[in-house]
């Protein structure tokens, strides 16, 4: 049977909006003709003519955080504490079975940027789209931040999760969520709007807060879920295995056996 495969992720890349200003990634490019020198230093008497067109190789230094491009956070990220109460694990010891697994696209585009999704909205869209929720499936949202990556509106786009709706997955076994915004959560001006109106810090990051009650990952700046059904496809998104942190990338993919 041929296989399909999506991919769900943005390519990392400097300067463009993908995250505020203090946490932009940055990317130094050093092509073959800069590196030609980093190559004849490893062996003495070489000169530089006397490589292929006078060319090294291609090498990229970066200056980045486990947040940037598409990438996996671990419970780690939420606090330090899951389970009400044990010790949250970090990336590197997420278990790999929650990476691979039936994928499910709520759509969300409709919401209004800054709203925060509820349990009834996450009820109505399964009903509408038909679908039962599976332990280990993995539920992506489709908001409207998608078609916003890159651009200076980026960081205001996308509605958000709230403590309810995603406790709401998991406590029906979902371990492993998605978005295509910035934030699993509502984007932040939005939160603090909310928060000088009342005063209330449980709103504060009340989406991945959740985490402390039962542990599990989300992936975030996702990319082409517009392109995807409700269901029907796996979703891979294995992370780098960096040891002791927070978060690490993953490329991302929809896996379609057609």
């Amino acid at each position: 049977m041929p296989r399909r495969i999506v991919d769900l992720s943005v390519p990392l890349e400097a300067e463009i909006a993908s995250d505020p200003p203090p946490m932009l990634p940055k990317i130094d490019y050093v092509d073959h003709k800069q590196s030609a020198e980093q190559m004849t230093a490893f062996f003495p008497g070489l000169k530089t003519d006397e490589l292929p067109g006078g060319e090294g190789w291609a090498v990229e230094m970066l200056q980045i955080s486990t947040h940037n491009g598409t990438h996996l956070d671990a419970p780690y990220h939420f606090h330090s504490t899951m389970n009400n109460g044990e010790r949250a694990i970090t990336i590197d010891e997420v278990p790999l079975e929650w990476c691979f697994n039936p994928g499910v696209k709520l759509d969300f585009r409709h919401m209004e940027d800054g709203y925060v999704c509820t349990a009834g909205d996450i009820e109505a869209e399964l009903k509408r789209i038909g679908h039962e929720l599976q332990p280990f499936d993995i539920v992506v949202v489709n908001t409207s931040a998608g078609q916003h990556y890159g651009k200076d509106d980026y960081l205001l786009k996308g509605c958000g999760m709230g403590r309810e709706a995603t406790l709401y997955l998991l406590e029906r076994g979902v371990r492993v969520t998605g978005t295509d915004a910035w934030s699993w959560d509502a984007p932040f001006a939005f939160t603090a709007q909310e928060f000088a109106r009342t005063g209330d810090p449980s709103i504060i990051w009340e989406g991945h807060r959740a985490g402390m009650d039962i542990g599990y990952c989300h992936i975030e700046k996702l990319s082409n879920l517009e392109g995807l059904p409700p269901n029907g496809f796996e979703i891979s998104c294995f992370p780098w295995k960096i040891k002791g942190a927070s978060a690490g990338f993953t490329r991302a993919v929809a896996i379609f056996n057609d």
